[in-house]
């Protein structure tokens, strides 16, 4: 999907969803589209990473990330490689902050980013048993728990964390404000014991994000 911003182009590639996604919500694709669109738009302007990145390569005129809808075992696989942790979660965010590879290769120029290259933000994986047991859980459909993995999933991608109670009201009022501006009722508005099973409170740090855009688009 290339869609305008402004002035800045969005790239968001959504791989062929599983089986389990297209029977359970057939235009999850699309719905995760949507979503982490809205979350590029509305939330690079107040990115932690962005004043960053334009100090290391200059201004930019698009950003590019992945999402994948994938299965539990995927997710549990990449989950116990870059995290230490041998279960399946909703949503991991791998940050494309890893040396330039081949595939990146055509966008550098002497070694920096051209100017009109997209920057690679990175990639976001959604596991759909998880998610979709969570969503039954909390009373909330699947379309509506999909895209606030999305819209987490992405924030953490722009650099939005909950690592202190701060960056937590920092990210989850931005959460609300994005879910509300698409029609979405707010996230964290359920029994706080709910709470307990709902997005993970650190995201998943990949030293190399291409890799793991690889592994998690195999089909189950």
């Amino acid at each position: 999907m290339n869609a305008g911003t402004g002035t800045r182009m969005l790239i968001i590639d959504v791989s062929q969803p599983t089986a389990a996604w297209r029977k359970a919500l057939p235009r999850s694709a699309h719905l995760a589209r949507t979503m982490a669109a809205a979350a590029l738009r509305y939330g690079f302007k107040t990115a932690p990473v962005r004043d960053n990145h334009t100090r290391k390569s200059g201004p930019r005129t698009g950003l590019e990330i992945s999402v994948v809808l994938t299965g539990n075992a995927v997710v549990r696989r990449l989950n116990r490689v870059y995290r230490g942790k041998d279960k399946p979660t909703n949503v991991l965010s791998f940050p494309a902050d890893a040396p330039p590879t081949r595939a990146t290769a055509r966008f550098l120029i002497n070694g920096r980013p051209a100017p009109t290259a997209p920057w690679l933000l990175g990639d976001v994986v959604i596991a759909y048993g998880v998610a979709a047991a969570e969503a039954r859980a909390e009373g909330k459909t699947l379309a509506a728990h999909l895209a606030h993995l999305v819209l987490h999933g992405v924030l953490h991608l722009l650099g939005y964390d909950h690592e202190d109670d701060r960056d937590v009201v920092v990210m989850e009022r931005l959460e609300r404000e994005i879910m509300a501006r698409m029609g979405f009722d707010d996230p964290y508005a359920i029994p706080a014991p709910a709470r307990k099973s709902r997005v993970p409170r650190r995201r998943a740090l990949a030293a190399t994000p291409r890799t793991s855009r690889a592994a998690s688009k195999q089909r189950p």
